[in-house]
């Protein structure tokens, strides 16, 4: 399907992926074995399904909805942050896991690199028995998180939410998720799936890693031959939008002073998915993609601000 002139305006965004509890410890001294190193630690909710879900309700789309699944340790805790984010949020909760949770090592130093330690818990435990196809009603366009290809069930959810995506003539977006997970799950049965997608939201090491070539222009052109319009998202470099195999629009990143890059690349996909819903071209959505993702690397945690928070 053709993302066209605008993408496609008005009506909801469905997110569905993870929903997570992030520990952020920000150290500025290397991580000392055997013994103590001195952090600031932080809990927050986090998950790369509900920061694109939140990330995109701040950046202006009216009606965001999130699926799922969360143990009963954290449920009500999420549905509120989600809720105070402006995300409609529709949480599963898990009879017998507790809910994922990330530990994000920071250095806090200039480049504020950050490192997980991932129990993804009940988060990829989605199933197609979660699924509805009510769902999609009012549903202009559907997010994947890839993170739900990384375990069976949630997988098959997936593909499930795909198809009924496609019947109804719903575009759908997938951000890969994680280079090191992508790796493991191989290259051969991702390129299967994403070629259902219509848009899909590398970063430049995914992008070269699906496509085996060294350089982020050449593997998001190579990419788009697949869907038809690829936004490879690398962090200072900004991003390049793809489309037919060709790189149309190399968009600059916005200036930050880095605190914490956690849930960067899920800023710029919230707002990109944003923009386009309120008649952005890609070009432009893009921009506002580098925008919120500048404004993200300046806040710890990987949700943006709201009242409350």
């Amino acid at each position: 399907m053709d993302e066209g002139v605008t993408g496609g305006r008005d009506g909801a965004l469905l997110v569905v992926g993870d929903v997570v509890t992030d520990v952020v410890a920000r150290h500025r001294e290397p991580l000392a074995t055997g013994t103590d190193t001195a952090a600031a630690i932080r809990t927050l909710p986090g998950g790369a399904g509900a920061n694109v879900a939140c990330w995109a309700a701040h950046t202006g789309c009216p009606d965001v909805r999130l699926l799922g699944r969360v143990g009963a340790d954290a449920a009500q805790w999420h549905e509120r942050e989600l809720q105070a984010a402006g995300v409609r949020p529709h949480l599963v909760v898990d009879p017998e896991a507790a809910t994922g949770t990330v530990i994000c090592l920071v250095d806090a130093g200039a480049a504020a690199e950050r490192t997980f330690l991932t129990d993804s818990g009940a988060s990829l435990r989605l199933e197609p028995a979660d699924w509805s196809d009510a769902l999609l009603d009012g549903v202009t366009r559907l997010h994947l998180s890839g993170y739900l290809l990384f375990s069976e069930p949630s997988r098959e959810l997936a593909a499930v939410a795909l198809a009924a995506a496609r019947a109804r003539g719903v575009r759908v977006s997938l951000d890969p998720a994680s280079a090191g997970f992508l790796a493991e799950f191989g290259v051969d049965r991702f390129l299967a799936f994403a070629e259902g997608l219509d848009v899909l939201l590398p970063s430049r090491d995914e992008a070269c890693l699906l496509t085996g070539l060294p350089e982020a222009d050449d593997a998001a052109a190579k990419l788009s031959r697949l869907v038809p319009l690829v936004v490879a998202k690398s962090g200072p470099a900004g991003a390049l939008v793809a489309r037919a195999g060709k790189v149309l629009a190399r968009v600059p990143a916005a200036p930050a002073a880095p605190t914490d890059t956690t849930g960067a690349g899920d800023a710029f996909t919230g707002a990109f998915l944003a923009a386009l819903l309120t008649g952005a071209d890609p070009r432009q959505a893009a921009a506002r993609g580098c925008e919120a993702g500048a404004r993200a690397v300046e806040r710890v945690g990987g949700r943006p601000p709201h009242q409350g928070s």
